[in-house]
């Protein structure tokens, strides 16, 4: 009998939906503020800022216009509050030599090693 009665409070438990707690809830982000200058000859503008702090700012510039080496250089940073409440940083430049990633993060603890992992690649 008491076997019977476990096996339905274990049946019950099973049973019931499991609520998860969003501590970081992306539901109700609003844009606070955007900037987008690209004439469309291209040295380009733009940045980026949301309510839950994820903001962007990116600018690039055409190096060596007209030469056969002609190529873009981009630099810029975003910033995200994570769900540990640390906001962190990367910084970049990209050129012809690749991308370069500088992370900082803010106080309240180190960087997620996946953080780290998916920005270098």
């Amino acid at each position: 009998m008491k076997l019977i009665v476990a096996l339905c409070l274990v049946a019950v438990v099973v049973a019931v939906p499991v609520q998860r707690v969003n501590l970081y809830s992306t539901d109700n982000v609003q844009l606070l503020r955007l900037e987008n200058d690209n004439p469309g000859e291209g040295n380009y503008r733009f940045a980026f800022e949301q309510s839950d702090g994820t903001k962007h700012e990116q600018q690039g510039q055409i190096i060596n216009e007209g030469s056969e080496d002609e190529s873009i250089a981009v630099k810029g940073s975003y910033s995200w509050v994570g769900p540990d409440g640390v906001t962190y940083v990367v910084n970049y430049t990209a050129d012809d030599e690749g991308f370069h990633p500088e992370i900082e993060q803010g106080p309240g603890g180190g960087i997620p090693a996946g953080v780290v992992a998916s920005l270098l690649g």
